[in-house]
């Protein structure tokens, strides 16, 4: 299975998430700790998001916590690069940005 992911580190409830893709249409989940280590086990998992075929999506941090977004074209063939935003709640302004392709090194896994 190939993904990229963006570790977002720990996010406030209500933060937003923005996620900017180019290239194939992709999953794009937002998992907390316990089952981003469940995704990447190939266990059951529970995440905000899913299939996206329009950018900019937006996910809503669902409570305090350590966060993960992942970024997985779902075993189809295809490329995508993603770009991640973090809006705090009440700011106006990104706290964190990362960027990523499905192909780099750098917070891909296979």
């Amino acid at each position: 299975m190939r993904f990229s992911f963006h570790d977002i580190g720990e996010q406030p409830k209500g933060a937003e998430v923005i996620v900017r893709m180019r290239g194939s249409s992709a999953n794009v989940l937002l998992l907390d700790q316990a089952n981003f280590a469940l995704y990447r086990s190939g266990g059951p998992f529970v995440f905000t998001g899913g299939f996206q075929r329009r950018t900019p999506v937006t996910l809503e941090v669902p409570e305090d916590g350590h966060w993960y977004v992942v970024i997985d074209l779902g075993g189809f063939k295809g490329k995508t690069r993603g770009s991640v935003e973090v809006i705090s709640p009440g700011e106006t302004e990104s706290v964190v940005k990362a960027e990523t392709g499905s192909g780099s090194r750098a917070g891909a896994a296979r």
